[in-house]
């Protein structure tokens, strides 16, 4: 059970109103943990900025690895919210992800999301080297952001105990009780 409700769109202030509506306009509904986030707008702003990063990252690194490197960290985590969002992702696209097929840049993604989540201090020196051999210090630098950024996601959903969206109970993971 959510510690914190979802704002209500009916007694929300307009500028409230206004972030509901353009979330249902980009992406077709709006998530619990954005109901959640909108009790406070310097917040949700915060947290969008993933949006801004995966943006920045796309045209460099593709979808799929992003949304590999989100993955990881996201179940790395054990974040039911996030580890189902990105399971779904992956399984409407076709993968498995109990038997991923990466190929070497999106491998070292997944290991630094691995290890972003379990232990950050235990990136392995293959993990720089190959990351600095294929990206500018620019893009690096946005990779780490954008890990940062998928990590406190997973920490403000598991925190404030946000309920599952619907749409994705078929794409639970177990995560820990």
């Amino acid at each position: 059970m959510a510690y914190i409700p979802m704002t209500d769109y009916d007694s929300a202030p307009e500028e409230v109103r206004r972030e509901y509506d353009d979330q249902i306009a980009r992406h077709g509904r709006i998530t619990n943990m954005k109901r959640t986030l909108l009790h406070n707008l310097p917040s949700f702003h915060a947290y969008m900025e993933w949006y801004t990063l995966y943006d920045e990252l796309q045209p460099v690194l593709g979808d799929r690895a992003l949304q590999l490197l989100s993955y990881a960290i996201s179940n790395g985590n054990d974040c039911l919210i996030c580890g189902s969002f990105f399971k779904k992702i992956l399984t409407e696209n076709g993968e498995d992800t109990e038997d991923l097929k990466l190929d070497e840049t999106e491998e070292l993604l997944y290991t630094l999301g691995t290890c972003v989540a379990l232990d950050p201090h235990s990136v392995p020196d293959y993990v720089y080297e190959g990351l600095k051999a294929r990206f500018s210090d620019d893009v690096i630098v946005t990779i780490f952001a954008f890990a940062g950024l998928m990590y406190a996601t997973n920490l403000f959903n598991t925190v404030a105990k946000v309920d599952l969206d619907p749409v994705l109970e078929n794409f639970r993971i177990d995560g820990k009780k």
